[in-house]
């Protein structure tokens, strides 16, 4: 039933603006992308968020917006979308879209993550945390462990190194020739860089190879830098979730109905698993070794 107000609320509005004409609509349905940050030099923001969603999903940002989004921190959350006439109605009501020159496809992520890096490089913030719009984020333990994290040239989340290179199927790569692994990279379901790294991005995107997956394009491109690289098992950022675990600070693979659930538990107890429990075992990377024997799953590992 909510679900079904929201949306009519989204219909009246986007009749309304269309009676209103196109003064109104210039003014209004076409706002500044980054309007929400109007004087990024007058306040700093500590960690932007850029969550990465398709003009269809807007059941998900919905349930983002109703949970873990309700954040008092220092925090800015923004949902990088493609340009679409379908979103006129929801920017009326929100101002938390980011809107890029690319289409809903996952062939053209890399692409998408390049425009948002390069539509909010200018802003004032410390770090930016990129994850999907089926992830729930800890937004107030992750700006705690940034208060002791590297302020430059850090890289924060769930390596891999030890991925054989996609040769079928959505997560086909034709473009890569660099090794026969992946080089390191941290999974595309959370993961924070320092301000400066983002920089960096940005400034050479022209001279940048564009993979089929972002996460593994990121990676790629910070793989020669002198940074830190931070392996933490609190991302919960696999293909599908490893489990539930209370001091996870990032986990993918979670429909709207389970953020509610979570944001529920957080709510009632300040814990976000009703009960504890693991379906896949975690792995410590080990950075003294070839990447190809980095990552050894270990049960006896909690997250």
């Amino acid at each position: 039933m909510l679900l079904h107000n929201k949306r009519l609320t989204y219909y009246f509005l986007a009749s309304f603006s269309f009676i209103l004409g196109c003064t109104l609509t210039l003014f209004v349905l076409h706002p500044i992308a980054l309007k929400p940050n109007s004087s990024p030099n007058v306040h700093n923001i500590r960690l932007l968020v850029l969550v990465l969603s398709a003009v269809k999903n807007l059941n998900r940002r919905d349930a983002i917006r109703e949970t873990w989004a309700q954040t008092k921190e220092d925090v800015k959350i923004l949902f990088v979308v493609s340009k679409d006439k379908s979103l006129n109605a929801e920017k009326l009501v929100h101002e938390d879209l980011l809107e890029v020159d690319e289409k809903d496809d996952y062939k053209l992520l890399t692409h998408k993550i390049i425009a948002s890096f390069s539509s909010v490089y200018h802003i004032n913030f410390d770090y930016l945390l990129k994850c999907d719009d089926d992830s729930f984020v800890n937004i107030p333990s992750i700006v705690n462990e940034l208060e002791h994290m590297p302020k430059n040239r850090f890289y924060w989340g769930y390596f891999d190194g030890s991925a054989s290179i996609k040769r079928k199927g959505k997560f086909k790569e034709t473009q890569w020739i660099a090794c026969d692994r992946y080089l390191p990279y941290a999974l595309g379901g959370g993961y924070v860089l320092s301000k400066d790294l983002i920089i960096y991005i940005v400034k050479n995107r022209d001279y940048l190879s564009l993979f089929a997956s972002e996460d593994v394009s990121v990676g790629a491109w910070l793989s020669p830098l002198n940074i830190t690289r931070k392996h933490d098992r609190r991302f919960d950022t696999e293909w599908y979730s490893r489990g539930c675990q209370n001091n996870y600070l990032v986990t993918h693979k979670q429909s709207p109905e389970m953020m509610r659930l979570h944001w529920s538990h957080i709510i009632r107890t300040g814990k976000m698993c009703d009960k504890e429990f693991k379906n896949m075992a975690s792995y410590e990377y080990n950075w003294s070794v070839m990447p190809s024997k980095c990552c050894v799953r270990n049960s006896s590992l909690i997250p």
